[in-house]
C-alpha cells in the first residue's frame, strides 16, 4: 500500500498565492515524491512481471503433465485393447480345450493328481493301520481300480498330444493377455500420476496468477499516486514560468521607465548646453549615453 501521509497536494490556491520561494520548494518536493513513487512501481512491476512468468511456467508444466497422461491413457487403451483381443482368442481356445474333453469324456472323473494322491493315502492307510482280512482285501481292491483309472485317464491324455498343446497354447495366450493387464495398470497409475500433478500445477498457477493481479493493483495504484505528482509538478513549474514572465515583463518596464527618464533629463541637459550653459563631467556623460553627444 502507499504511503499516502507522505503524498503531496497542491491546491489551486497554493499556486496562486505561493511565494516563488515556496513554489520551487514545493516542484522540489513533487518531484522527488514523484521519483520515489515512480521507483516504487517498477519494483511493483518487475514482481508483477515475474509472477506472471511463473505463472506461465506452471501453465507450462500442466500441458506438459496433460500431455504425458494422454500419451499414457493412448497407451492404456492400445494394451487394454490387445489384452481383452488376447482374452477372447484364450477363452475361445479353453472353450475348445473343454470341447475336446467332453469328447473324450476327460472332464468327467477326477484328473490325475488327484487320483495319484487318493492312490498315496490309501498306501499309506494299507502300510500304517492294522486291518482285518476282509478289510484289507477291500482295501487292495480300491487301491487297484484306482491305479486302473489312473491308467485309463493317462492313457488318453497321453493319446491326445493335441489337445496338451492346445490347452498349452490356451494359458500362453491367457499369460500374454495377463501381461498387457498389468502393463494397463501400470500404465493407468502413471496417468493418474501426470493427472494428480497437472492439477496441482494448474492449482499453483492459479495462486501465483492471484499474487501477479495483487501485485499489478498495487502498481496501478503506485503509478496513478507517480503521475498525480507529475501532474501537480508541471503545474507548479508552469506557474513558475508565469511568475518569470511576469517578473521579466516587470523588469523590462522597469528597464524602459529608467530608459525614458534617462532621455527626458538628456534631453534637459542638452537644451541647456545648446543655451549655453557649461557642462560638467556627468552632464556630458548621460548626453553620451542617451546620444545626443
Amino acid at each position: 500500500m502507499v504511503d499516502e501521509s507522505k503524498n503531496i497536494e497542491v491546491t489551486e490556491q497554493d499556486l496562486e498565492s505561493d511565494s516563488k520561494g515556496q513554489l520551487i520548494k514545493l516542484a522540489g518536493q513533487l518531484r522527488d515524491r514523484r521519483n520515489e513513487l515512480n521507483q516504487m512501481a517498477s519494483e511493483r512491476a518487475s514482481k508483477r512481471d515475474d509472477l506472471n512468468a511463473a505463472t506461465r511456467e506452471k501453465v507450462d508444466e500442466a500441458q506438459e503433465h496433460r500431455e504425458k497422461r494422454d500419451e499414457l491413457n493412448e497407451q492404456v487403451q492400445e494394451h487394454k485393447q490387445k489384452r481383452n483381443e488376447l482374452n477372447a482368442e484364450a477363452n475361445e481356445l479353453f472353450e475348445e480345450v473343454e470341447g475336446r474333453k467332453s469328447d473324450l469324456e476327460l472332464d468327467e472323473g477326477k484328473d490325475l493328481d488327484q487320483l495319484e494322491e487318493e492312490i498315496e493315502q490309501l498306501e499309506f492307510k494299507q502300510q500304517t493301520e492294522v486291518l482285518s482280512t476282509e478289510d484289507e482285501r477291500e482295501l487292495i481292491e480300491k487301491i487297484e481300480n484306482k491305479r486302473e483309472e489312473y491308467r485309463e485317464r493317462q492313457e488318453k491324455l497321453e493319446g491326445n498330444d493335441d489337445l496338451e498343446e492346445l490347452i498349452e497354447e490356451a494359458e500362453e495366450v491367457r499369460s500374454e493377455a495377463s501381461k498387457h493387464h498389468q502393463k494397463v495398470t501400470e500404465l493407468a497409475d502413471k496417468a493418474q500420476e501426470h493427472h494428480n500433478q497437472m492439477i496441482e500445477a494448474y492449482r499453483e498457477a492459479d495462486d501465483i496468477r492471484d499474487d501477479a493481479d495483487e501485485m499489478h493493483e498495487a502498481f496501478v495504484e503506485v503509478q496513478e499516486a507517480a503521475d498525480q505528482h507529475h501532474e501537480d509538478f508541471v503545474r507548479v513549474q508552469k506557474r513558475l514560468r508565469e511568475l518569470d514572465k511576469k517578473e521579466e515583463q516587470q523588469r523590462k518596464s522597469s528597464r524602459e521607465a529608467e530608459r525614458e527618464e534617462a532621455k527626458e533629463e538628456a534631453e534637459e541637459i542638452y537644451q541647456k548646453f545648446k543655451e549655453g550653459e557649461t557642462l560638467d563631467t556627468e552632464d556630458l556623460m548621460k548626453l553620451q549615453k542617451t546620444g545626443l553627444l
